[in-house]
């Protein structure tokens, strides 16, 4: 019989334990939330994102990203979905977002198409969790059974937008830190950074890799010199800095575990992504070994650290509302 490696007892230790924790603390959230209500809201969601690839192959990363942007704010309650107005400040204006966060018209598209099938029933916040698992599982990654339930924020947080989101630019201390905040463990870290198997980053995110890393005048020394090579004819020094590149150069539009052997041959695209495994000393690194050298761990893992995340703080029973258009409280 084979036997376990310590780091994939470990992915299977931290994934049961996730589970019994997540059965303690978010029984309010489930996954037959709208089975009476609004029996095909999946199937819906999931016709429109298939919709959207074929003209936009990045729409998969850009969905799962606004889910991600609006449960790190005040938990997951489709605050960022939300316009300015007399009085909001908008978390699209936040600096991890403006230029930079994008999907919200086929987030629309969705809406819409809910509410004809079942009018003031589906929270924007519950479609945003919805969206991201099609936007995986259309990419030929894991599904998941989404929990369900939370309702809608009627307000915003962009000061909080602009603190709580890891930046690409953070140690990855920094960045532990803003997980431990919301409740999310290195497991969960490293199996969530992998949804940058798929989608694109702007050359401003990255540059300071290519060029004058962290001051010195020098590249970053742990970026692999024929990847810096390719990256600088993307990012000339005084190019475009809204020019995009593959955050996986191998396979750039499919959810696989390419992304963390990317990282062992030092060719992550930001440094939060090639920091899991050049820290020298990191708890992360034998995770992303586990995850390179076993696609189905860490699909297991990332669809229950997907469930972990977005059941941070829901607006459930009667807080908030169900919007009846995702950019303005009704």
């Amino acid at each position: 019989m084979k036997t376990l490696s310590l780091p994939s007892l470990f992915v299977l230790i931290s994934f049961f334990l996730g589970a019994i924790q997540l059965h303690v603390s978010n029984a309010q959230l489930n996954a037959t939330f709208y089975s009476n209500t609004c029996p095909n809201v999946s199937a819906i969601v999931q016709n429109v994102i298939q919709q959207a690839l074929q003209s936009d192959p990045r729409i998969g990363a850009s969905l799962i990203r606004l889910h991600f942007h609006d449960c790190f704010v005040d938990g997951c309650d489709g605050s960022i979905l939300l316009d300015n107005n007399g009085t909001l400040r908008s978390e699209k204006d936040a600096a991890p977002n403006t230029n930079s966060a994008r999907g919200f018209d086929v987030v629309d598209k969705i809406k819409t198409a809910v509410e004809n099938s079942c009018p003031g029933i589906v929270s924007c916040a519950d479609i945003l969790a919805l969206a991201a698992e099609s936007s995986v599982s259309l990419s030929g990654g894991p599904s998941w059974n989404v929990l369900l339930g939370r309702r809608d924020s009627k307000t915003a947080n962009q000061a909080g937008a602009n603190t709580s989101i890891p930046a690409p630019f953070e140690s990855l201390s920094n960045i532990t830190a803003k997980f431990t905040a919301v409740g999310l463990n290195i497991n969960d870290l490293v199996a969530l950074s992998g949804a940058h198997t798929f989608g694109r980053a702007q050359c401003r995110l990255f540059s300071s890799r290519l060029y004058n890393f962290s001051g010195s005048g020098n590249p970053d020394p742990s970026l692999n010199t024929t990847y810096l090579a390719t990256l600088r004819q993307i990012c000339p020094q005084n190019g475009s800095t809204t020019a995009l590149a593959n955050l996986d150069f191998t396979t750039p539009n499919t959810f696989d575990n390419n992304y963390f052997s990317n990282l062992q041959t030092n060719q992550g695209l930001l440094q939060s992504d090639q920091e899991l495994f050049s820290t020298p000393g990191a708890a992360t690194i034998s995770i992303v070994n586990t995850f390179s050298s076993n696609q189905n761990a860490f699909f297991q893992s990332f669809a229950q650290s997907m469930i972990n995340m977005g059941n941070i703080s829901p607006l459930t029973g009667t807080n908030g509302e169900i919007r009846s258009d995702c950019k303005k409280v009704n």
